[in-house]
């Protein structure tokens, strides 16, 4: 009995989840048995969520970049064709295909038409260096990659069968717009196994892994549209780049809500702002460094671009950083939706515009079908308030490294790497990853604290703290600012002093004119751990 309620209360959530996002949406008979034939003949990945799209709205605009338009029905009739040509090629069910590329038609086309084919995804991040590249792929053996012209110097050591151009400002014979106007746009016949998705992890801390995920399904994005209140038919403009889980997972939300995702290759503050207000954008994807990089852009462009159209804008990938969310919200209005997560748990909790406003340095509360437990070294729960290991569990945990190992698992719930507490009122906090944490003369302390604490000077543009080795201590903080004002070394100290307790204050604060990232905005601490005096960057 108690199964069949769950039952029926998981039916009437997703019912009022997906009618009020307007997926529920009425068609003729024709229309929904075709969809029923797709989903069911193609799944709910690439290859079936475009799929339905063409059988929904053959006409209606699914994609807009640098190089114009494509209807949703001409995004299915290139994937075939693309789908035939790289079958051309010998690529087949459960080979693996890699895909390096920037936010254009050619990332949409070959993920479409790879899945098609069965076979997996492997999506490469356009910042990696040329060695951890080769790494990549010596480990997933991927049959052909596709990648941009611009990436071909970077590939230039790695072992691979068969390469693909997907954007080119020269002439290649070897793209993949060949391959489409040169084969036949018909229908396919569906493989037997679905196209496993693999994202690499970000690589901060070594060389990227592979974290390999099937299809989502309903579920997934009932979670998600139960605290972001994205809704059927808008325009988003994914400014993340796809290939990390968090611009793809927008993809993929793109192909229930038959959302026009408007792309363009490489991010720029003031063109993003242009965009969302050319194209009428509801929506925006980004990743925290980028709002930054908004903010920081001259009051007067900020007051010419207020983008009325705007109601979401979906930020995740990395922690926001102490004002940022107000700041943002104050300029733009609360329309800003922190998603917190990892490549393995895909997302644990989300913050709304009113956490932001409550709790700015929260990570909200977990959505629908998502479950986030705080568990202490000993494997037990701990009681709101005390910090612990972060622990998820929802319907998107991968599967396990593609070249082995997994993450800790707990009662069924995969770590994330992070420690966080819950407050009274089940908001999720942060304080950082959990191999970050420094002991000091005796005393834990997480960077994240410290860095909130520096950004909130108004002198401080961004900053992050690493622990270093200390003869008389351990180890000692020593952070890293960027700075948007004057400002000395020891007016910082005494402004972490004021605000946090004596033993966080960083023994020494190094001024840089801008912190390392990685393509998804995270800081490259290992960078910073191996800083010297001899590197650049200063002290005052």
């Amino acid at each position: 009995m108690n199964s069949l309620r769950a039952h029926a209360s998981n039916a009437a959530t997703t019912l009022r989840v997906l009618g009020g996002a307007g997926v529920i949406r009425p068609y003729g008979p024709r229309t929904l048995v075709a969809l029923g034939r797709t989903v069911v003949r193609w799944g709910t990945g690439p290859a079936g969520g475009f799929a339905s799209l063409a059988v929904r709205n053959p006409d209606r605009v699914g994609l807009v970049d640098e190089l114009g338009e494509l209807t949703f029905g001409e995004m299915q009739r290139r994937s075939n064709a693309l789908a035939r040509g790289l079958a051309g090629l010998g690529v087949g069910e459960g080979d693996s295909v890699a895909i390096m590329c920037r936010n254009h038609r050619g990332f949409v086309d070959a993920s479409i038409a790879v899945a098609k084919l069965g076979a997996d995804l492997l999506y490469l991040n356009t910042a990696f260096a040329g060695p951890q590249l080769v790494d990549v792929l010596e480990r997933e053996q991927p049959s052909v990659v596709i990648h941009d012209e611009e990436f071909t110097g970077l590939l230039a050591n790695a072992h691979v069968e068969q390469r693909l151009i997907a954007w080119t400002d020269s002439d290649q014979e070897r793209t993949i717009e060949a391959l489409i106007v040169g084969h036949d746009d018909a229908e396919l016949d569906p493989p037997r196994r679905h196209a496993r998705i693999v994202i690499l992890t970000s690589g901060t801390t070594g060389t990227p892994k592979g974290a390999p995920r099937n299809e989502a399904g309903i579920d997934a994005a009932v979670s998600m549209l139960s605290r972001m209140p994205l809704r059927h038919g808008w325009r988003t403009h994914i400014a993340a780049p796809l290939f990390h889980t968090w611009g793809f997972a927008h993809l993929a939300l793109a192909m229930l809500l038959g959302s026009t995702v408007v792309l363009h290759r490489k991010f720029d503050p003031e063109n993003a702002l242009r965009t969302v207000e050319e194209h009428r954008c509801e929506s925006l994807v980004v990743i925290p460094v980028m709002l930054q990089r908004i903010l920081a852009l001259d009051e007067d462009v900020l007051a010419e671009h207020r983008m009325p159209t705007l109601r979401v804008v979906a930020a995740s990938g990395s922690a926001l950083p102490g004002t940022l969310a107000t700041s943002w919200m104050d300029h733009f209005g609360d329309n800003l939706y922190n998603i917190y997560g990892s490549t393995e748990v895909a997302y644990a909790s989300i913050a709304t515009p009113q956490d932001l406003r409550e709790a700015p340095s929260s990570a909200g509360r977990p959505p629908y079908g998502t479950v986030v437990r705080i568990y202490g070294e000993d494997g037990h729960e701990v009681p709101a308030g005390t910090s612990g290991r972060i622990f998820v569990g929802n319907n998107l945990l991968f599967e396990g490294y593609t070249g082995g190992g997994s993450k800790d698992m707990v009662d069924g719930l995969m770590a994330t790497g992070d420690v966080g507490r819950f407050d009274e009122d089940g908001r999720l906090y942060v304080d950082g990853r959990d191999d970050e944490m420094i002991v000091s003369g005796g005393e834990n302390v997480f960077p994240k604290e410290v860095e909130d604490c520096l950004v909130a000077h108004e002198a401080v543009a961004e900053a992050a703290a690493v622990g270093v080795d200390d003869d008389d201590y351990g180890t000692r903080l020593r952070a890293f600012v960027a700075r948007r004002g004057d400002v000395t070394e020891d007016e910082l100290k005494d402004h972490v002093k004021t605000h946090l307790a004596r033993y966080k204050v960083p023994r020494e604060i190094v001024f840089l004119d801008e912190l390392p990232r990685n393509a998804t905005g995270k800081v490259l601490k290992r960078d910073l751990a191996g800083w010297d005096d001899d590197r650049g960057g200063g002290r005052a």
